[in-house]
């Protein structure tokens, strides 16, 4: 088998859009980390349609707007970004790179952007909230110990995280076949640290003729929309729903009184055999009808991605794996250079539509 290579010292002149770091950076990664991030549930279908949803996509060119004084800023949830492209939970980011979420988190900062820290984090999230000064989220699991859910909300509050990011749609994990064939396990120096000292579930096993997850102590224990509203009284941080994909889910997330909402297929790693996430956006948008921030992820790839995502309603875009990539070859530069790459990729897209800014980003831009 082959080594990883070195981290790069420099950026090569070669790397001109987010995806060609993808090479390079599965050449610095083992083979079982590179399925791990690479890979998704059953067949794939769902990650192929999230890339496949923005090329069905196509743009309105218009002429001769005035585009003075015209940018990308925005603020969410009293947080100022210098635009709408944020760092999407991603987990065990050591197993990319030494630094993991820390150089991520520092990238995020240089460029004036937000990250959402995974519960799933490799480093501690007190750890990276003080090499960091950056708007920092945090993305909770809630466990099945909600006393140690609600000590974990407390801490992120207490570290000084802007938000919470609940992931509502893996109550069980996908069926990932590319990491099995791969035979991909943590090395034994990465591990979940925040869950440290968490009661762990008792065991399951299920016997020949029952059911595999029904009936297991995890699905019983699996959140509801009733625990989305007593986490909102555990905290006065705003609380996200990510992983909503439908107008049903979204308007129960309202009535829960979920102060912003993700429309998220966990970038095709759960459910196989989904719509792309932005084919999904428009019947959630409708429902949520401006309320609360609504945001994206999935498949993002091009500054022209995260216009068509805002055209049909977001407010703003999350990436995942384009900056694990820049990670896994260059540490904080190439997360930065990913940002940087997809940001200058919008603005070009904006002014070539004639929106000055994100307020003038409508459905209109796209072609029907």
């Amino acid at each position: 088998m082959t080594e990883p290579l070195g981290k790069l010292a420099r950026i090569p002149p070669d790397i001109v859009a987010a995806g060609d770091y993808e090479p390079y950076a599965l050449a610095r990664m083992t083979a079982g980390a590179a399925a791990y991030l690479q890979g998704g549930a059953g067949d794939e279908s769902t990650l192929r349609q999230n890339l496949d949803g923005y090329r069905r996509l196509l743009l309105r060119n218009r002429v001769l707007r005035d585009m003075a004084g015209g940018g990308t800023h925005l603020t969410l949830f009293g947080q100022p970004l210098a635009f709408p492209i944020l760092l999407a939970p991603v987990a065990f980011q050591r197993l990319f790179h030494g630094e993991g979420e820390i150089a991520a988190a520092r990238a995020a900062a240089a460029m004036g952007t937000a990250m959402v820290v995974s519960t799933q984090a490799s480093i501690d999230l007190d750890t990276v909230a003080r090499a960091a000064p950056t708007p920092l989220w945090f993305q909770l699991y809630i466990q099945p110990d909600r006393d140690f859910t609600r000590a974990l909300v407390q801490r992120a509050e207490a570290a000084g995280y802007g938000a919470l990011v609940v992931t509502v749609d893996a109550p069980v994990s996908g069926i990932r076949n590319r990491e099995q064939r791969a035979g991909f396990a943590l090395p034994p120096e990465i591990r979940a640290v925040n869950l440290d000292g968490m009661r762990p579930a008792p065991p399951h096993q299920a016997r020949p003729g029952e059911p595999v997850l029904f009936g297991s102590p995890l699905l019983a224990a699996a959140p509801t929309f009733d625990d989305l509203a007593r986490l909102k009284s555990w905290t006065r941080l705003p609380v996200l729903a990510k992983g909503i994909t439908t107008a049903e889910d979204a308007a129960a997330a309202l009535a829960a009184g979920i102060d912003g909402i993700i429309v998220s297929n966990h970038g095709g790693r759960v459910l196989d055999s989904q719509p792309a996430t932005i084919d999904l956006l428009p019947a959630v948008a409708a429902a949520v009808a401006g309320r609360v921030p609504l945001l994206l992820d999935g498949g993002i790839r091009r500054g022209t991605d995260v216009l068509k995502a805002l055209a049909l309603g977001a407010a703003a875009v999350l990436i995942g794996r384009p900056y694990i990539h820049g990670l896994a070859a260059a540490g904080a530069a190439g997360v930065a250079h990913v940002l940087n790459i997809l940001r200058a990729e919008l603005e070009a897209a904006m002014v070539l539509t004639g929106c000055r800014d994100l307020a003038a980003i409508g459905p209109e831009i796209l072609h029907r």
